[in-house]
């Protein structure tokens, strides 16, 4: 169940906009990085104390993951995280609101709540048990690529852990910054 060998990255979301289009009942996302582009003008703005309003800045995300929910495509979300988390993960953690507006349920999920748990170290998204999209990050979080995968198999597995993982997460409007 292993990848090819020569991963070829394609532009930003491209397969997960197809994956997302093709979607009919749900798909699960797991985040497992603490700090993701850190050049992002956005959390730029938001360190420099500029806060963003996540219903606006992030319309377009809203209307494509909205557009999906609205037809009854299931949307969740775990963020696994460092406690105390970094400064991205405090900006993520406020611009949530997208998420929740876009019809995705968002949960949390410390590190130390997370032991025992064997999750993928490559974060992605499956896609009515059968697609995956991972995404590919340098390491210091530079956005690098995705890999979309038509493995049934493979899905299964990512989905078994996700739904482990999910069980012990915190739904967003309970979960705490650390």
């Amino acid at each position: 169940m292993e990848p090819s060998a020569e991963v070829e990255f394609v532009a930003y979301s491209s397969e997960f906009d197809r994956a997302l289009s093709e979607c009919v009942r749900s798909c699960v996302h797991w985040e497992c990085r603490d700090v993701y582009t850190p050049t992002d003008p956005a959390f730029l703005r938001w360190k420099a104390g500029v806060k963003p309003d996540p219903l606006v800045d992030y319309a377009d995300w809203i209307e494509q993951v909205g557009t999906a929910t609205a037809r009854g495509v299931e949307v969740r979300r775990l963020r696994v995280v460092s406690e105390p988390v970094t400064e991205y993960v405090r900006f993520e953690h406020f611009v949530t609101a997208m998420n929740l507006a876009a019809g995705e349920q968002v949960r949390w999920l410390s590190r130390s709540r997370a032991a025992g748990l064997l999750l993928p170290v490559v974060e992605g998204w499956v896609f009515d048990d059968d697609v995956i999209v991972l995404n590919h990050f340098a390491g210091e979080g530079d956005w690098l690529g995705e890999e979309r995968l038509e493995d049934a198999a493979m899905a299964s597995v990512y989905r078994e852990a996700f739904e482990t993982a999910w069980d012990r997460g915190i739904p967003h409007d309970r979960y705490e910054i650390q």
